[in-house]
């Protein structure tokens, strides 16, 4: 491999071209990672007609007096709940590999910039990192799951 100044700009720019973030190449002992910041993805928001939704009524009980829903639990706690979201399209695992332990479980504190999981995307596994620091109170996601843009992964308790 190559290592002079040329090549690393060559290999800069087809990294800047392509819609990759990561770029790894190890060849006769030498290593080279590049990476650049992930773009926000944005897509066409498509305009829709207004539909108006249908009243649901709260039960009643046998008297026709109608029955106040209690707010559950995690409702009353949602101020305090964080959504962490999926930074890009892909697979979501728990762990970096089939053997090893999941990088968070419920209940586990975070930090913020702690790996909590990888998105698999175009062959590359993506680390995510927490941008919050808490606790893990729900995961949204089962472990190989295809995720979407912007989908919740983990309901953390903020601290």
């Amino acid at each position: 491999m190559k290592t002079d100044l040329s090549y690393i700009k060559k290999l800069i720019k087809m990294l800047d071209e392509s819609s990759l973030a990561d770029l790894e190449l190890e060849e006769e002992g030498i290593k080279i990672r590049l990476s650049k910041p992930r773009p926000k993805m944005t897509s066409p928001i498509k305009q829709l007609p207004f539909q108006m939704m249908p009243q649901v009524n709260a039960p009643a009980d046998n008297k026709g007096h109608v029955q106040e829903e209690k707010p559950k639990e995690e409702e009353l706690k949602s101020e305090n709940l964080i959504e962490i979201k999926s930074p890009m399209v892909g697979t979501f695992y728990k762990a970096p590999s089939p053997e090893s332990d999941p990088y968070v479980n419920i209940g586990s504190s975070i930090k913020e910039g702690m790996v909590i999981c990888i998105i698999e995307a175009m062959k590359l596994m993506n680390e995510i990192e927490s941008e919050v620091s808490g606790k893990i109170v729900k995961i949204l996601v089962e472990n190989g799951q295809a995720v979407e843009y912007d989908q919740p992964l983990f309901l953390v308790e903020k601290i």
